[in-house]
Order: C-alpha cells, then structure tokens, then sequence
C-alpha cells in the first residue's frame, strides 16, 4: 500500500515557482539575464558570474548561480553568448537550470541612438530529489524508510524557451525591455501541465558626470536608474540611483510600489558597494528586509565579478560603450 508523502507543501512552493522568476538586485551584473539585447554590448570578451543566496535565516533558502560569457563581432555587427543560471531551493530539494545561446544585432542612427533586438533560445530543466523530503512516516517514526512517490510524479522535467528583448541608447541614456517564456515551458513535476507565465521587464535610467565643468574630482558620476517586472499576479519596481568615483561605486535601491494599495507597499531596501576598474568589476549587496516578513529572513546577500578582455582591438573597432551600470 503506498503511503502518503507531505506533497501539499511541496505543490504550493511549485506553483510559486512557476509564477515568479529568478531574480537579482544587481541586474545589470547579470546583462544576458535581464536582456539578450545585452550580448557583445562591450567591444570585445565578457565573462561575467553572480550568487545570490535569498533569505538565509529560513531554512532551505533560495540560491542561485549564474555564468555568462559573449562576444562581439563587429564585422557582423553582432554579440553572441551563453547563459547559466542554476536555482535551487536549499540542498536541492526543487532546482531549476538554464542553458541559452543567446544573440543580438547593433543598429546605430545618425542622431548618435543606437537600438540592440535580442533574442535567447534556451533548455530549461527543473528537478527535485525527493529522497530528501521529510515525509508523513518519517515524522511519526524517525525510523521510517519514508514513502513511496506516486508513479505520476516525475524527479525531472525538461523544455525549451526564448526570450526577447530590444535596448535603446545613447552616451548618456538608455531604455529597453524583455519578455520572458515566449514558449511557455511545462516543468511540472507532479504529472499536471503547469507552463511558465510570460514576464514582461523594463528598465531605463541616465548617467550624469557631476563637477566636470569644475575640473572638481573629475570622473564622478551619478546614475539613476529603474527596474519594473510583470509576471502573472506579481509586479515588482526597484527605484535606485549609483554614485562612481573610479573604482569606488556604492548604489541604494528601494524596491516597491508605495502608490497603490493592490501592489507591494514595500520589499526591501537595497545597498550596494563595488569596485569598478577598467577590466573588472567586483560588487556586493545587501537587501535589507522592510516588508511583514522583517526580522526573519536575514535579507538578502548578493555577489557579482564581471570581467572584460580583448576589447577595441583596433581604433576602427572601438565603439562608445553603453551607459548601463555593471551591477
């Protein structure tokens, strides 16, 4: 006789992770992420990795890993990369990894604009070791072998999505925006078609050289900038603005809709320090907790390295880089 397993738990934390994706505080340190329109955005090799470990005072908190590398061609006029995101809901319990090959194309105007279409094609895979689930038995009976899954359940589940995205700027401005699971994968792991809701992303903001005229601690810059993401019932806006005086950077973020009452009031404040040089860029953040949920998550800890090699090989290469900070 096959004996019960505490999968309620379980089908609740798979429906929540069906509606809301992956996310990072410094999403400009993870550009094939947040926009495919950022591949080859540099003029010539970026390596760039992030971890995010959410909510370390809960047990079995969220983690999650990325990798990415592109390259530009400029005689294509294009960027070509490859993307990894690993997330995982403590020691792997319910996982989710990504592989995408992901392109864009460079189209620059005469009122010195320059607009990015990207696209991402990708294998995404969600898995989850129910060895480790605590089961009604073993609750009762520490002694317990556990119990036996249902023959519907499945410990992986495998698709394909794409992404797009377009990225317009110039020296000192930029917008664009993403949408998300064009294809809507099914990564259900309970036998049940449960596909991924389309996200929908925009982002924007400016950078300002502050004292230049002045010739008064020259090469500052300010850069405020904004995130809004839609994804079925969840919105998000982080509202933020960055301070750089080579190589120090140091960022401040809210994150919520305080204007209307059927959205997030309030999720975290954000603080960000790095160091930005010429070919690397090391950053760290911390989301201080200011919802309901204060006090018991331990926030947020972020790191991000992004590194760039080969770049304008020749003066005729050289392009004027965008404006988007790196973290």
């Amino acid at each position: 006789m096959k004996r019960i397993i505490i999968l309620f738990i379980l089908a609740i934390n798979l429906n929540l992770a069906f509606g809301q994706d992956s996310q990072f505080s410094q999403f400009y340190a993870t550009p094939l992420y947040l926009a495919p329109s950022f591949a080859g955005a540099t003029d010539g090799d970026r390596l760039a990795v992030s971890y995010r470990n959410q909510w370390p005072s809960i047990p079995n908190s969220f983690q999650t890993f990325t990798f990415s590398y592109d390259h530009y061609y400029p005689k294509l006029k294009s960027g070509l990369g490859v993307l990894i995101l690993r997330d995982q809901a403590g020691s792997g319990y319910l996982a989710t990894t990504n592989f995408g090959i992901v392109y864009s194309y460079n189209i620059k105007f005469r009122n010195k604009w320059s607009f990015r279409p990207g696209i991402n094609f990708m294998y995404t895979q969600r898995d989850i070791d129910y060895s480790k689930l605590t089961t009604i038995d073993e609750i009762y009976d520490p002694n317990s072998p556990g119990s036996i899954i249902d023959d519907k359940f499945v410990e992986r589940k495998a698709d394909i999505d794409a992404s797009v995205s377009g990225l317009a700027y110039n020296k000192n401005y930029w917008i664009g925006f993403t949408m998300d699971h064009l294809l809507k994968p099914n990564r259900s792991l309970t036998g049940d078609v449960s596909q991924d809701p389309f996200k929908y992303t925009l982002f924007g903001g400016a950078k300002f050289s502050i004292f230049e005229k002045y010739n008064l601690l020259s090469g500052q810059s300010i850069s405020p900038a904004f995130l809004f993401k839609y994804q079925e019932k969840y919105t998000q806006l982080d509202l933020g603005l960055y301070w750089y005086q080579m190589p120090l950077v140091i960022g401040v973020w809210y994150r919520g809709i305080p204007i209307f009452k059927n959205m997030p009031s309030s999720d975290a404040l954000v603080f960000l320090i790095g160091m930005k040089l010429d070919q690397i860029s090391i950053g760290y953040s911390y989301d201080l907790t200011i919802s309901q949920l204060v006090g018991h998550t331990g926030g947020a800890h972020e790191i991000s390295i992004n590194y760039t090699f080969n770049q304008g090989v020749t003066q005729r290469m050289k392009r004027k880089g965008l404006p988007c900070p790196t973290f």
